[in-house]
């Protein structure tokens, strides 16, 4: 199956980012991260017991190799030059990433207020209606059918507790 992407506009196929600047801070926050993980993993005890390795022994030495590789990465991103067009996500690619961002990180938010049904209703039906242009019947029938059998083989099936919401305190579940 064979996916075509629209053309983009001259203004939708600028760079919001490039790749060089990407390459900087994700191997900072990889150093970071290697230098928080290397300190705990030594205060815990990187070294031998008498009866082998220390809890951190391990884990210290990942990190050793996880910060060698930051340090490498690092000083290649900055000895490149960004040549042009070269570009980490454009406008038009950063604004399809966000179309599926934003609606998730707001349905993480919802299930805390309207239960796991509820939010992935509207999620599945929102997706399918604005994102995936389908018809409305099918953008309602779907998510509801979806959300039925996932209630049905969570709830009643094998009774695992999942977010409820006011839907569910209604209907007794």
């Amino acid at each position: 199956m064979e996916i075509h992407e629209p053309a983009a506009t001259a203004q939708d196929d600028r760079a919001v980012v490039g790749s060089r600047s990407v390459d900087i801070v994700v191997n900072l926050l990889l150093l970071a991260l290697a230098a928080v993980l290397g300190w705990d993993n030594w205060r815990l005890g990187a070294g031998w017991a008498s009866d082998g390795p220390e809890a951190g022994y391990f884990p210290f030495y990942l990190a050793v190799l996880l910060g060698a590789a930051s340090l490498f990465g690092l000083a290649n991103a900055l000895r490149a030059r960004a040549a042009p067009g070269d570009a980490f996500v454009t406008r038009d690619q950063f604004r399809r990433v966000l179309q599926v961002l934003v609606p998730t990180f707001l349905f993480v938010l919802v299930v805390q207020v309207l239960g796991l049904y509820v939010a992935s209703f509207l999620l599945v039906a929102g997706f399918m209606r604005f994102i995936g242009r389908i018809a409305l019947w099918k953008s309602l029938l779907t998510p509801f059918v979806f959300v039925a059998a996932m209630f049905w083989i969570f709830d009643v099936a094998f009774n695992v507790i999942m977010p409820k919401g006011p839907l569910e305190a209604v209907l007794g579940r």
